[in-house]
Parts: structure tokens; C-alpha cells; sequence
């Protein structure tokens, strides 16, 4: 079985810390919780990455190389590449998701 290597990329990083800190301001449990879920969902990755769907709104426009995972209210948009994982972003759902994702995805 092959075991893909998950690597959190600095923006992605960032947009979880966010969320955290965002979060504790009401319950530093329910923080720590969220932070747990999505950092453990994300490194079951290396088993089957696959198994995240295409990202809806990036297909539309001909983009196929960004998955995610939903986990609650978030969504994890990650790539696979050769034996690797980049988790690339954390985004709140309940968000524009569309139009960060597009900045983010298709803006060099």
C-alpha cells in the first residue's frame, strides 16, 4: 500500500489558526475539539486522498486538481501530488466559498 506524505501548506496553516482563535474567543474546548478533528481527518489522508471530492465550484470552470474534505462547518481543499498530500486551505462553509477559492486557486 502506498503512504502519501500530508503537508500543510503556510496558508492553510494560517486559515486554521484563524478559525481556532476564532472559535476559543467562546470555548477554548470547543477550540482545541475542531483543531483535533480537522488536523486528525486531514492526516488520514495518506491512506486513500482520493476519497475527498473535487472541489464543485473549480470544476465548473475545468479545474480538477484541488479535492476537499467537509469536516463540520469547514471545508479542507487539498491537492495530490505524485506520493503528496498539500493541504492548501481551511475555508468556513458558511463563506463565499467560490470567490476565495477562485482568488486563492487561479490568481499567480
Amino acid at each position: 500500500m502506498i503512504g502519501y506524505k500530508v503537508i500543510w501548506s503556510h496558508v492553510a496553516e494560517s486559515d486554521l489558526n484563524e478559525i481556532i482563535k476564532y472559535i476559543a474567543k467562546d470555548s477554548i474546548n470547543n477550540a482545541l475539539t475542531i483543531f483535533h478533528k480537522i488536523k486528525d481527518k486531514c492526516s488520514s489522508l495518506f491512506t486513500f486522498p482520493n476519497r475527498g471530492r473535487i472541489v464543485p465550484e473549480l470544476q465548473e470552470y475545468g479545474i480538477l486538481l484541488y479535492r476537499e474534505l467537509i469536516i463540520e462547518s469547514w471545508r479542507v481543499i487539498y491537492k495530490i501530488s505524485d506520493n503528496h498530500v498539500y493541504v492548501l486551505s481551511v475555508i468556513d462553509a458558511r463563506q463565499n466559498v467560490e470567490d476565495i477559492l477562485l482568488n486563492r486557486f487561479t490568481n499567480k
